[in-house]
């Protein structure tokens, strides 16, 4: 009997852990990105922001490196990688970014593309 007390308390211990970790993930998941400002990122080195409330007009251009090449279009509000020469193709099935928390990250290019807050280019002093 006291092997069953302690085989179910295991038991109901994990699924309060399982339970906890999903909340937590859904929350990480949904929470909204704290800009607008998309920063593009190839290798760790900032080589374009993109302020996607000010887009208009939809556009696209490419990240070109060594490991490969990453087409980007930008829409307003939204930011994503249409096209990439990689195998795994993760970075185009991620789809649009535009109130994620995650980023568009493609591993074989290391390029990253994520929302931060404000304009990257510009930097503020306070007097």
């Amino acid at each position: 009997m006291n092997k069953t007390i302690r085989t179910r308390t295991w038991i109901l211990l994990f699924a309060v852990l399982l339970m906890a970790s999903l909340a937590m993930t859904a929350w990480i998941m949904r929470r909204k990105a704290p800009g607008t400002t998309a920063c593009i990122y190839s290798d760790g080195v900032l080589i374009r922001t993109v302020d996607l409330n000010s887009v208009t007009e939809s556009f696209e251009f490419s990240v070109i490196s060594e490991r490969g090449e990453n087409r980007i279009r930008v829409e307003p509000g939204r930011i994503c990688v249409v096209d990439a020469d990689c195998r795994d193709q993760i970075c185009v099935k991620k789809g649009w970014l535009s109130e994620s928390a995650t980023p568009i990250v493609c591993l074989p290019h290391r390029l990253v593309i994520r929302l931060e807050a404000g304009s990257a280019d510009v930097d503020a002093v306070s007097r």
